[in-house]
């Protein structure tokens, strides 16, 4: 696991959700697992292709997501709906894009895949590779980063 992959999308994670949100998150203890997987209620899930490549899923509770929502569409979200996922995928986009600038000032050239929405009841697991968990108060409640990129020969 390269911190070097991971770096730019923790940095940017900080950074868009600050912005967004206009409070400081906090960084929780970072835990590593064997492969990427979450089983959130609400998960913003992108492939990353290129020099650099695996997953990256920004999971969270749905009462996170209907706040975050709330915040980013200025106005009252009670329920999860397209407009809703519409706003948390943007979030994801967002801090990807983020991610992928300072990547690709460090010389690794990539691309993103649109972001999927999963919302609901359900474990997501990609066997890619090793990935790293980090859980970000952000005041609304807890954004779990989880990354699993590994560098292309």
């Amino acid at each position: 696991m390269n911190v070097d992959y991971i770096n730019p999308f923790v940095a940017a994670s900080f950074s868009v959700l600050e912005m967004v949100l206009s409070k400081t998150p906090v960084k929780g203890n970072l835990t590593v697992q064997p492969d990427v997987f979450t089983s959130h209620k609400c998960n913003v899930v992108f492939g990353v292709t290129g020099q650099v490549s695996g997953s990256v899923i920004y999971g969270m509770s749905g009462p996170t997501a209907l706040q975050i929502a709330t915040i980013m569409l200025d106005e009252p979200v009670k329920l999860f709906d397209k407009l809703a996922a519409s706003a948390i995928a943007e979030l994801g986009n967002m801090i990807c894009g983020n991610a992928l600038q300072h990547l690709s000032e460090a010389g690794y050239q990539c691309d993103i895949t649109p972001p999927t929405i999963v919302h609901g009841q359900a474990q997501i697991c990609t066997l890619s590779c090793p990935a790293l968990v980090m859980p970000i108060e952000t005041g609304y409640g807890k954004v779990y980063l989880t990354v699993g990129l590994k560098g292309r020969k």
